[in-house]
Formats: C-alpha cells, structure tokens, sequence
C-alpha cells in the first residue's frame, strides 16, 4: 500500500514536471515570436506609407490652396481695399519652388516619360507639359509685379496673370488626380511604384529639409491668416 502511493506520488511529480515545462516552452516561444511580430508590424507600416500618386495628389491639395490666395489677392485688386503686394508675392514664391521646381519636375522627370514610352494618354500628356511651361511664365510676372507692390499701372497685368493662372491650374490639377495618376498603376507594377515613392520623399527632404510637405503646408497656412481665409468655416453658404 505504502509503495503504491509512492508511485503515485512520483507519478504526479512528473507530470507536474511535464506541464510546468510545457508552459515554460510555451512562454519561450511566445518571447521568440515577439520581435518577428514586431517586425512584421514595422515592414506592414511602412508598406503602409502614401504612393507616388498620393503623393503628388496632396501636393495638388497646396496648389488648390495657392489658388485661394491667388483670389483673395485679386478680389483687393478689384474692390476698393489697400491691394497687399507681400502675401501674393509669397505664395508665388512657394508657388515657383514647391509647385514648378519640385513637384512638376517630378511629373516631368518620371511620371509623363512612362506614359510617352508606353504610348498611353501621350496628347494629355502634351497639354500638360505645355501647361507647365506656360504656368512658369505667369509665376513669373507675378512674382515682378509684386517684388516691391505693383503701381497702379501694372495691376491690369497681375489681374490678367492671376486670372490666367488660376483658370488653367485647376482643370490641369483635376484632369492629373482623375485620369493620369491612376492610370500610372497600369503602366507601372507595384514594385517601380513603390521605387517612385521612395524617390520622391528623398528628392522631398533634400530640398525642403526634414519637415517637407509639412513645413509647405505651415507656409501656406500662415499667408491664409494674414489674408483672413484661414478660416474653413467661412467657405460654408450662409442662410
């Protein structure tokens, strides 16, 4: 009876033994599997960042807001208020270095050359380019007309330049975010889109440092407060 509950007594020993390193192994395990979790989540993340066409659309999201400023400057030109020469001159700056300098010299370098090599969309792309150039030419007569506050003299020709600017730039935007950039997921696979994406965040921070986009968008926002459309609210049809 005595060497019975011996063995019973050895008999549960063991198989606590058993289970206490079967939950030890479990644990083991689960630390192992951490860091490939983890690492799993940091690849997901970032394969989770903006494409090339996200990114060059939010950049459309500054111009369309370059565009508001442009307005406001041309209804002072109109109406019978002080006609402010530095807020104008400001965002044709951003407008110059961030939109003609940067983001159309991306278009121009990587995006339109895939749809001429392709034979895809190439008269769109034509119009484009001719847009582009066109565009660089308006900048520039704002940016004269408002380096020291246009004369009286001059304001017929910022109104022209403005109106002309703001009338081709936002079919130009829209035709670009509806029917060129998602047509480039046709012409390229996912591996050279993501390549692109790369390139254009790089050529990004070497040319407006580490805060980039953002640092544009923050530019942009103070010139909306100085020329009191910074409010989004105000946009909304009243009654």
């Amino acid at each position: 009876m005595t060497e019975t509950n011996d063995d019973s007594r050895r008999h549960d020993s063991r198989r606590a033994f058993l289970t206490g390193a079967g939950a030890g192994a479990v644990v083991l395990l689960s630390g192992c599997a951490g860091p490939s979790q983890a690492n799993r989540r940091e690849r997901d993340e970032g394969e989770s960042e903006i494409s090339a066409s996200e990114d060059l659309m939010r950049e459309h999201g500054v111009l369309h807001r370059l565009l508001l400023v442009y307005e406001a400057s041309r209804a002072q030109l109109a109406g019978a208020a002080e006609f402010r020469a530095a807020p104008l001159h400001q965002a044709a700056g951003i407008v110059q270095r961030f939109i003609e300098q940067y983001h159309e010299k991306l278009e121009e370098d990587h995006v339109f050359p895939r749809f001429e090599k392709a034979g895809r969309l190439v008269e769109l792309v034509s119009v484009l380019r001719q847009q582009h150039a066109a565009g660089r030419v308006l900048t520039q007569t704002v940016l004269e007309q408002t380096a020291s506050g246009p004369a009286s003299a001059h304001r017929e020709a910022l109104t022209r330049a403005i109106d002309a600017f703001v009338r081709m730039y936002r079919p130009h935007a829209a035709r670009e975010d509806t029917v060129l950039f998602p047509a480039l997921r046709q012409i390229a696979s996912a591996s050279e889109l993501a390549d692109l994406g790369e390139r254009f965040e790089d050529v990004e921070h070497e040319r407006f440092g580490e805060g980039g986009f953002d640092a544009v968008v923050t530019e942009v926002a103070e010139i909306e407060r100085r020329l009191g459309i910074h409010d989004l609210a105000e946009f909304t049809p009243k009654g």
